[in-house]
């Protein structure tokens, strides 16, 4: 699949190379695997000389080895020392780059931990005595988030504050994952696009995979994904073991009730019988695979809070994949296939409600988007978007059919937030299945007759 998107991402790394031709500049590019961290760098890098060291699990000896080949091969130079040790093809190359400009990606730069810690400290060492001599263009690359953190962002790690830039690289947007479907599924439909948002939340190695095989609508995905050795089966195992270590069967328990309505600590730990709140934060905030819902206007210290899994894959997974792994592991793929096919539309509500909500993010009219209830679940109102400068704001009903919406309804559940928003143009609005297809969301009637 050709690249797709990241526009504004590729102008900064284009940037960043083209400055480090005169100072050397350090990059550290992060995000969950499959997510393109990869292809985003060596695209920056087209028509570039440059050396990618991918660094595996194995004797540091037998990597140096692979790298030291590599860059006599790419530079075209002889190296005659034997390098056995990191640190010294490291060094080797911040002198080089005194005489000439470098592109150096180290990719999976957080396995180190793994095959010899202290090559942080003396990267550190090399890149402080050269940087200011060299013309390099170093890119860290990792995809095990809570690693990466440590590397670069504690206090006590000798790569604290070494990074000129930082890019943390999210899923595809919706407008993107639109022009992947007009160019690979043209006469795709609302439910199809859906169906790919909803499974694999934009993670561009999903997109790809679906799409080469030009698997773009509900019924082909589904196929695609239920069957004899699919990568989208064992996926979460692959995403999230290594990452929780001994801990992953409470983490994965937490995860796998989020995904099936327990959404509230209370509920949670009412089912688990132990306490989750040090595993919840963990999980919102060093792995980011949960996020932490508020309604709007609420104070930041209020315990009137949802969680659920903001990672699209993962929440389907988890929902579909990990609940029936007994089916799945016996290959009745049927069985599987009627148990989404029952609960798909259910399970797709609340992500039509985040994909509406993304849309409306993407159209930069507002300064605040997100959602309202009162305790009990009382009055809960799916969209609440408002502009402080323009003093605009929409509050809004999300179904699949819009016929179900009812905007006095809508009204009467509003009647606090109306009072919260005291001075604002308000607009009450009905999103329905047939919006995702429509731009821009905001800003325009889309269909419906935004009632004032």
């Amino acid at each position: 699949m050709k690249f797709f998107g990241r526009e504004n991402d590729l102008a900064e790394l284009r940037k960043i190379r083209e400055a480090s031709k005169t100072q050397s500049r350090m990059t550290v590019v992060t995000g969950r695997r499959r997510i393109g961290k990869t292809r985003l760098i060596l695209e920056s890098l087209a028509g570039e000389e440059y050396l990618y060291f991918f660094v595996t699990r194995q004797d540091e000896q037998l990597l140096c080895a692979q790298f030291v080949e590599q860059l006599s091969r790419v530079l075209g130079i002889d190296v005659y020392q034997p390098y056995t040790e990191f640190r010294n093809v490291f060094r080797f190359l911040m002198e080089l780059a005194h005489t000439r400009h470098i592109n150096l990606v180290i990719d999976e730069f957080q396995e180190f931990t793994r095959i010899n810690p202290a090559i942080y400290g003396f990267v550190q060492q090399y890149w402080d005595l050269n940087k200011d001599k060299a013309k390099i263009n170093l890119i860290l690359s990792g995809s095990v988030q809570t690693q990466m953190v440590r590397i670069f962002d504690s206090y006590q790690e000798p790569l604290y504050g070494r990074a000129s830039a930082k890019f943390f690289i999210g899923p595809l947007s919706v407008a993107t994952l639109h022009e992947i479907m007009h160019a690979y599924a043209p006469n795709y439909t609302a439910f199809d696009f859906l169906t790919l948002y909803a499974i694999t939340g934009g993670v561009p190695y999903y997109v790809e995979v679906l799409a080469d095989d030009q698997a773009l609508s509900y019924d082909l995905i589904l196929k695609h994904l239920l069957k004899h050795q699919s990568i989208f089966l064992p996926e979460g195992n692959f995403l999230l073991v290594q990452e929780f270590g001994k801990d992953y069967g409470t983490y994965f328990s937490v995860l796998a009730l989020i995904a099936n309505g327990q959404t509230t600590r209370g509920k949670i730990e009412s089912v688990l019988q132990r306490p989750v709140g040090g595993y919840l934060t963990k999980l919102k905030d060093e792995y980011q695979i949960i996020d932490r819902l508020r309604p709007v206007f609420s104070k930041e210290g209020t315990t009137n809070v949802r969680y659920f899994i903001d990672d699209n894959f993962l929440r389907f997974w988890f929902r579909f994949i990990h609940k029936y792994d007994g089916p799945i592991e016996t290959r009745n793929f049927a069985y599987v296939r009627q148990i989404i096919d029952r609960d798909f539309k259910t399970f797709a509500g609340p992500i039509l409600e985040k994909l509406i909500r993304q849309k409306l993010a993407e159209s930069h009219q507002f300064s605040h988007i997100g959602n309202y209830w009162e305790r009990g679940n009382q009055n809960e109102i799916d969209v609440i978007a408002y502009n402080e400068l323009t003093k605009k704001a929409v509050i809004g009903e999300v179904k699949m059919d819009p016929r179900n919406v009812s905007i006095d309804v809508l009204r009467l559940k509003a009647q606090e937030i109306i009072r919260k928003l005291s001075g604002y143009e308000v607009k009450y609005q009905s999103f329905s299945l047939q919006d995702v297809l429509k731009e821009p969301i905001a800003g325009q009637k889309n269909g419906q007759n935004p009632e004032q």
